[in-house]
């Protein structure tokens, strides 16, 4: 095999990472793409089938290439007309099913793997559990008992998952839906969250035939606002004052929401106009400014600036108004499983009096774990190795502006996507991470470029030495 550069994970992070890393390095490196779970280009995101599961991004914001912003909308609207089923055209944009979107990442990898020419990009399926530094790289060992000599590694592992929020034995997967077993029409299932995977889990609920109560509790019992048509908006000018003060920061995004609604623009004009900032909004506010935001603002922040698609939020607010969905403010205090139900004690946002909720399953919508709370064996490793550490709020990684690693040492090991949380912020929505993919291409085929002959990896020195 040529010399490698391997990357961890196969989900969007990870296919555009490889797909970029394609199109950067010399045609004499090639990739080596790996993947734990059953499929490619997937990921947890877009490996689901139900069909009322939607993007939350419209199609014209989900091309894989930033340069080509419509190569998704133009491949939607190149499929027959039956295969796209799901697809919702509404006045905020269309919106296709994620099992679509999954698709179309698994076309883009199979084109790289069979295109002409000595093959380039190598899939293994299989979990990546440690990685070995060697005199000139990495020897990449997985679950399975194989070794492979790379030369560096972008880790592109996505959203990591926590460890399990409540502990109970009656939890349910909101990713394994056919798991979820025979539910009991006149017994309640509690979702814990109430995000965008609550409005997930919801539609898998009903997909699979329950039409029973639900009920969603989180901390502040906040829903995900909708998508509306936008028009863009200018950047604000934000000054030094602005940036060092989260209280300031908040006051002049606001009186900038109140222009727009003088003006009669809506507010999801101006949340849009920071996304090109956000990074920079981020690094810029202090380090405890940005701990009061984690604390106080988080949510507030993600139900505006993570919206729901028109339909899915259409669903959401139905089930409200039915009453066969309750959205609640409280925290659980504690969870006492019976045989076929679990009693939970729930302490009301703002209450003094505890009260008890029997459900027949509970459905852990929590969302994204922290890098502190996984238990991948390979982050484990890397951390404990030194080669890793976690970013100052445990949320992920702790990276540079070059997306490498920072522990201390100058080693081949780079990130990108949901793993910079704690650096970026922003970085889980496909028009981030793909800008992350290329941009980490293009460092890592640069470091390539500066690799002395003699440092080459083992595989490339060979190749050398038989001409």
């Amino acid at each position: 095999m040529n010399p490698v550069i391997a990357v961890v994970g196969a989900g969007f992070s990870g296919s555009m990472a490889a797909l970029h890393l394609l199109a950067a390095l010399p045609r004499s490196w090639s990739v080596l793409l790996c993947e734990k779970a059953g499929s490619f280009g997937r990921g947890l995101a877009y490996g689901t089938e139900a069909p009322a599961h939607l993007l939350n991004l419209r199609a014209a914001n989900m091309s894989a290439y930033p340069e080509r912003p419509e190569h998704f909308a133009t491949w939607l609207g190149g499929l027959p007309e039956d295969e796209r089923a799901g697809v919702a055209v509404t006045p905020a944009g269309t919106f296709a099913p994620r099992a679509l979107y999954g698709r179309y990442l698994g076309d883009l990898l199979t084109e790289a793997v069979v295109a002409e020419g000595t093959p380039r990009l190598h899939l293994v399926n299989d979990a990546v559990t440690d990685l070995v530094p060697g005199a000139d790289g990495y020897s990449l060992r997985t679950e399975g008992g194989a070794s492979y000599a790379v030369a560096g590694v972008v880790l592109a592992m996505g959203n990591l998952t926590g460890p399990g929020a409540p502990p109970s034995r009656h939890r349910l997967d909101p990713w394994r839906p056919e798991e979820f077993g025979r539910l009991h029409p006149d017994r309640p299932v509690l979702v814990v969250g109430t995000g965008l995977t609550m409005v997930d889990a919801v539609a898998s609920l009903r997909g699979r035939g329950f039409p029973g109560r639900i009920v969603a509790l989180s901390r502040r019992g906040l829903v995900p606002n909708v998508h509306a048509p936008t028009k863009p908006w200018p950047v604000p000018d934000l000054t030094a004052a602005d940036l060092a003060s989260l209280t300031r920061l908040t006051r002049r995004i606001r009186a900038e929401i109140a222009a727009a609604g003088r003006s009669g623009r809506d507010w999801r004009d101006v949340i849009d106009a920071l996304r090109p900032v956000i990074g920079y909004l981020w690094r810029s506010l202090p380090r405890p400014e940005r701990a009061r935001f984690l604390r106080h603002l988080r949510p507030f922040w993600d139900v505006h600036r993570h919206r729901a698609a028109p339909p899915a939020a259409e669903a959401i607010a139905r089930e409200i108004a039915a009453g066969t969905l309750d959205v609640r403010a409280g925290r659980i205090l504690a969870i006492a499983d019976g045989p076929g139900e679990a009693v939970v004690t729930i302490r009301p946002r703002g209450g003094t009096t505890d009260e008890t909720l029997t459900v027949q399953g509970i459905v852990d919508a929590t969302g994204i774990g922290r890098i502190d709370e996984t238990g991948d064996p390979l982050l484990r490793r890397l951390v404990v190795r030194g080669l890793a550490r976690p970013d100052a709020f445990g949320l992920g990684l702790a990276a540079g502006d070059d997306y490498r690693l920072h522990a201390g040492r100058p080693d081949r090991l780079w990130t990108l996507g949901p793993l910079l949380r704690g650096t970026v912020w922003e970085c889980v929505a496909v028009p981030d991470i793909r800008s992350q993919a290329a941009e980490v291409a293009a460092l890592v085929a640069a470091e390539v470029d500066r690799l002395p002959a003699g440092r080459a990896h083992p595989s490339e020195r060979t190749r050398k030495a038989s001409r």
